[in-house]
């Protein structure tokens, strides 16, 4: 099957892209500048948090095949940018990949071309810093190609929603770059929602990954709240989200992870000379709610200190069993999972630590390997302490509650009254 789309990264992003237009009859080749990083995807093994295994190889037997090769690039009619972006030390945003596979594509571009760029970024990047990019290359977006912004809404683990029943958001530099770009997305997704252009679809990615965030960390708060006047939070949550109207239920935990980070515009670099990066409002909430879930490790482990404390026991040499190390359940994806600080902060507060986790299979904290627990009912009797990180459905909490000598429940997904919760 010749290529029609080129999928710049190959990530959890770019591989489900490639997979939704590969079932929908598109050609596909994906690029990345690793060529190691090229042959494990041929080789059928994917980065963390990407594909499984089996599903990489059923794409693999449809024709997609990764490539190193920049050429291939300018034989595609349409190319779409899925590198990750992940925070800096600084808090903003690292372009570097984003920088490197525009300067890439920029130079192997072809009229007519439709670019998509879907990576998380600050409104304005793509008008203002992915476009200079591109048209180093000699073409003219909006002219020679056609160029658009389409937030991405990858829910790695959803089996209700993935891309093809999820709406699909596009805005285009042009009105035609939109439509180019909702004919390619038509292809793939039943619903194309169009932007009124880039900075608007950029916008909407700052909504609803930061919506995310700060409903998590009121939910957060809430938890400390009810704890301190013990008081249920999970009965209270149970309650709530039977009201019909003006309520989402979020549930607390002990730290936010995923591939989309909560952004603040104030941390964006200045794109264009004499334009200010934001109107002179920052968003408070979403630099308070990174505040609120930043502290949550800090937070459980106080709770943990507590609890053995209560029991007579010190966290100093007491055995700390960590059940589920990934940020999500049910994958085999530790981006952003609040477990390894946890797990940091136990071990400098003198815990000996195992772990468990069904996806797992070797995990490293203070680069220093973690023993897992080759038997968890075993290892849950051993423990002073079983600490629920990640509720994954092979665990069986009720037993596991029974046969812990003390169990705090970060997750609320325990039996009311059979361990300690957050």
């Amino acid at each position: 099957m010749p290529a029609d789309l080129a999928v710049l990264g190959l990530g959890h992003a770019g591989l489900a892209l490639a997979q939704a237009a590969t079932a929908a009859g598109v050609g596909v080749v994906g690029y990345d500048p690793d060529p190691a990083a090229v042959a494990e995807v041929n080789a059928g093994r994917p980065a963390a948090g990407a594909l499984s295994s089996s599903d990489l190889r059923r794409l693999l037997g449809c024709g997609f095949r990764a490539t190193a090769d920049p050429a291939v690039l300018g034989r595609v009619r349409t190319a779409v940018v899925c590198v990750p972006t992940p925070l800096s030390e600084d808090h903003a945003l690292d372009l570097t990949a984003l920088t490197a596979a525009a300067r890439t594509l920029g130079r192997h571009l072809r009229p007519h071309t439709t670019v998509v760029l879907e990576s998380q970024v600050y409104p304005g990047t793509t008008e203002e810093y992915l476009r200079p990019l591109l048209e180093a290359g000699g073409l003219a977006a909006g002219r020679d190609f056609h160029l658009a912004y389409s937030p991405g809404r990858l829910d790695p683990g959803n089996r209700a929603f993935h891309l093809g029943n999820t709406p699909r958001v596009v805005g285009g530099l042009t009105p035609a770059c939109t439509e180019a770009a909702a004919a390619f997305y038509g292809r793939l997704t039943e619903r194309v929602v169009r932007a009124r252009g880039p900075r608007e679809a950029e916008a909407v990615k700052l909504l609803e990954t930061n919506y995310r965030h700060v409903n998590i960390a009121f939910a957060n708060e809430m938890a400390v709240f009810c704890h301190d006047l013990g008081v249920d939070l999970w009965d209270v949550i149970r309650c709530a989200e039977t009201k019909p109207f003006g309520f989402q239920a979020f549930r607390p935990g002990p730290g936010v992870g995923g591939h989309a980070v909560p952004l603040d515009p104030n941390a964006a670099p200045h794109f264009a000379p004499g334009r200010p990066r934001t109107p002179g409002h920052p968003l408070r909430m979403v630099e308070l709610a990174q505040e609120v879930n930043g502290r949550m490790p800090r937070y459980v482990v106080q709770r943990a200190a507590t609890l053995l404390n209560e029991h007579g026991k010190s966290l100093r040499g007491a055995r700390v069993l960590l059940l589920g190390v990934t940020y999500k359940a049910d994958l085999a994806d530790e981006e952003g999972s609040p477990a390894r600080e946890i797990g940091t902060r136990l071990i400098e507060l003198g815990a000996q630590l195992c772990y468990h986790d069904p996806y797992i299979p070797q995990w490293r904290v203070l680069d220093r390997p973690v023993p897992r627990a080759d038997s968890l009912w075993e290892a849950a009797a051993e423990a002073d302490l079983t600490l629920l990180l990640q509720h994954h459905r092979t665990y069986d909490l009720q037993g596991l509650a029974v046969k812990a000598q003390l169990m705090l429940d970060t997750r609320g997904a325990t039996p009311a009254g059979a361990a300690a919760r957050l």
